[in-house]
């Protein structure tokens, strides 16, 4: 069996569906009537899932070890954890808007993978003394999957900043369950007057069943606001436990549990955002926009742990940087 033509060829496959199922999610939001779009996004996104699912088993076959030995390898395992987050997360939320911000960085890494990266970089290689080891399947698999997880909570984030722009949002109530929020907007006839709405539950207008457009908008920014809550709350314990296991491998591998390395700092900064993301959030400190400038702030630190450190090719994780 040609190992190498077959996972071309799924990888090849996962790229062309993850562009139809962009257009698939955002043409859903732009014509929400449409069930069918629902569905076909969905089906596209375990298809895909399933492609780079098939592709990292078979260069685990084909090398005889986890297939999270270089950069190319990482990429696909990330982009795997995005999808199968992302099938989680929308079956049981059942919400478009996470397909419609994960997919694009999805789509965005495979094209990465697959067209930036040489030939040389995409093809498996011997591992390395540190790697020979039965914790790097559960070290480097944890931490890609808390990167995936962290990653799509944060880009809800940004899109409630960018839904809540020239809004002051202010969380009334409890960070659980459904969460009161306060909306503060500039009226236009006078910058010094107020509009204060807050709303308990749902809210409506008096001579209609249905929300309002300001009452629809702030349901819209309550419900992305917890969602994304709870998804970093679900990545951040992953992120921990995944360091955890690499200061005990570290101190198997080069005798000490933490050496400053780029790549553990850069962790440990990402584990400091999202601690002070969650802690603001459990405590109450901070509410409304500020601890999603935080989460926002953690997108570009997961990036920079994960991927900006490899360029500068130092430090003991310097086995998967780019030339």
């Amino acid at each position: 069996m040609n190992w190498n033509s077959l996972q071309n060829t799924l990888v090849n496959i996962s790229f062309a569906l993850l562009l139809v199922t962009l257009l698939i999610y955002w043409s859903g939001i732009a014509f929400p009537k449409i069930y069918i779009l629902n569905t076909a996004g969905k089906v596209g996104t375990i298809i895909i899932n399933l492609c780079l699912c098939i592709t990292l088993i078979s260069r685990w076959i084909e090398n005889g070890y986890f297939p999270l030995s270089n950069l190319y390898e990482s990429l696909l395992f990330l982009t795997w954890g995005l999808t199968f987050i992302h099938i989680i997360l929308e079956n049981k939320n059942r919400s478009k808007l996470i397909g419609a911000v994960n997919i694009p960085i999805s789509l965005f890494i495979i094209a990465f993978a697959s067209f930036s990266l040489p030939v040389e970089m995409q093809k498996a290689a011997p591992l390395v003394p540190a790697l020979r080891s039965n914790w790097l399947m559960m070290h480097v698999s944890i931490m890609m999957i808390s990167y995936a997880t962290l990653i799509i909570g944060s880009l809800l984030s940004i899109l409630f900043l960018i839904i809540s722009q020239g809004q002051n949002i202010e969380l009334t109530g409890s960070s659980f369950g459904s969460l009161p929020m306060k909306l503060t907007t500039e009226n236009s006839s006078d910058s010094s007057q107020k509009i204060n709405i807050e709303i308990k539950s749902k809210s409506f207008n008096q001579n209609s069943n249905k929300p309002t457009g300001r009452y629809s908008r702030l349901n819209l920014l309550q419900s992305i606001d917890n969602l994304s809550y709870r998804i970093i709350g679900l990545g951040f314990p992953l992120l921990t436990i995944g360091i955890i296991a690499g200061a005990v491998w570290a101190n198997e591998a080069w005798g000490s549990y933490w050496s400053w390395d780029p790549k553990e700092t850069w962790a440990l900064i990402t584990w400091l955002i999202f601690a002070a993301y969650l802690h603001s959030r459990f405590t109450k400190s901070w509410q409304g926009k500020k601890p999603a400038i935080l989460a926002s702030i953690g997108f570009l630190v997961v990036w920079i742990c994960y991927l900006g450190v490899n360029f500068l090719g130092k430090g003991l994780h310097s086995y998967g940087w780019v030339s």
